[in-house]
């Protein structure tokens, strides 16, 4: 039975930077925050499936603005485009200064699942159907970002990659 596509759904989890997940100078590790968002997109990802998604790669990471001690780091994702047995989910970083409350978005990411079944193979998934106009740009996106992820490791060869060819004139 094939699943039904479903709207995009959020999932948001809020972390605290302590002392131990900052360099000496008082910034979140790159690490710490790549874990952060690895078990975050991980909940979008199985949420969506409604199974197991293991992480195939991590497309993006962006480090726009140090997080510093005591801020709380909010990660909000969402799955942006699913294929076959593969999802693309796209996530946003903001922190939030406890003292003043101001959020300031500092990072983005963009990460690959792919889901399995009980015996440990890439299964089926629901199509996601996106609303916003920002979802929409994302969804669009997400299959020249997964030629470009497929071309790069060798898994695709170029000329088969025509969402990619199409951006760029002849």
């Amino acid at each position: 039975m094939e699943a039904k596509p479903t709207t995009i759904s959020y999932v948001e989890t809020t972390n605290m930077v302590l002392p131990n997940d900052t360099n000496t100078m008082g910034h979140l590790f790159g690490g710490q925050l790549l874990k952060w968002l690895d078990m975050n997109c991980a909940i979008s990802a199985g949420r969506h499936a409604n199974r197991i998604c293991v992480t195939a790669a991590v497309n993006n990471v962006s480090f726009d603005v140090p997080i510093k001690l005591g801020d709380l780091v909010i990660i909000k994702s969402h799955v942006s485009r699913t294929f076959h047995t593969s999802l693309e989910v796209w996530a946003d970083v903001w922190t939030e200064n406890q003292a003043s409350r101001k959020l300031t978005k500092c990072n983005s990411a963009i990460y690959t699942f792919v889901a399995v079944g009980a015996d440990g193979k890439p299964t089926e998934i629901p199509a996601v159907i996106p609303v916003t106009d920002e979802e929409k740009e994302r969804y669009e996106g997400a299959l020249r970002r997964r030629q470009l992820r497929l071309v790069l490791a060798g898994k695709m060869k170029p000329e088969e990659a025509t969402e990619l060819r199409s951006i760029f004139p002849r």
